[in-house]
């Protein structure tokens, strides 16, 4: 695993052994920053469930001006600090054990992020949780970018007033992934 372009272009980025995480492929990462190439410079990151930071260090390297990265696994975070190190791109980051629960409870109301990763266990099935903490605490800035990674195609799961939120920009499956991009709607 790689990071594609920018700064820390080339760097091999450490990640967990065994089963525990499920790193983004290659191939959806260069999917996804396409869709995102002109929107990254200067802009705030949250890299929610962010096992290696591959995502956020992506986005750094390619310009974003800070990334937030939460991870309850303590193993992950010793990774993401190890990645962000070796990428020199550890001053731009703020690095948190912690749920994703306690990561936008901590930051409601005091922080807005213009690119937000979430990229869950597929077993958790809380993409559609995260997302209505995420707009219950104003953490998603007015032109957003939420990247959802997710095992199942609705990530909203029937809730039709957290769908109402959102655009669908984009949804593509990928084997037993599907990416969906979402811009949050005006009010």
């Amino acid at each position: 695993m790689k990071i594609i372009t920018g700064l820390a272009k080339g760097m091999n980025l450490e990640t967990l052994e065994g089963e525990a995480t499920r790193p983004t492929s290659q191939r959806v990462k260069e999917a996804i920053f396409s869709m995102i190439q002109f929107d990254i410079e200067g802009a705030c990151v949250l890299d929610l469930f962010a096992g290696s930071g591959q995502m956020g260090l992506e986005a750094l390297s390619r310009g974003a001006k800070k990334a937030t990265f939460c991870d309850s696994s303590r193993e992950a975070i010793e990774i993401v600090m190890k990645n962000a190190r070796k990428s020199k791109l550890f001053d731009k980051c703020r690095i948190s054990t912690c749920t994703y629960e306690q990561m936008i409870k901590g930051i409601s109301g005091k922080e807005q992020y213009d690119i937000i990763f979430i990229d869950p266990p597929y077993k958790m099935c809380c993409v559609d949780d995260v997302l209505e903490k995420l707009c219950n605490g104003n953490v998603i800035a007015k032109n957003a970018f939420v990247i959802c990674e997710s095992g199942e195609e609705d990530i909203f799961k029937g809730n039709e007033l957290l769908k109402e939120k959102f655009v669908v920009q984009k949804q593509t499956r990928y084997s037993v992934s599907y990416v969906t991009v979402l811009r949050p709607k005006e009010a």
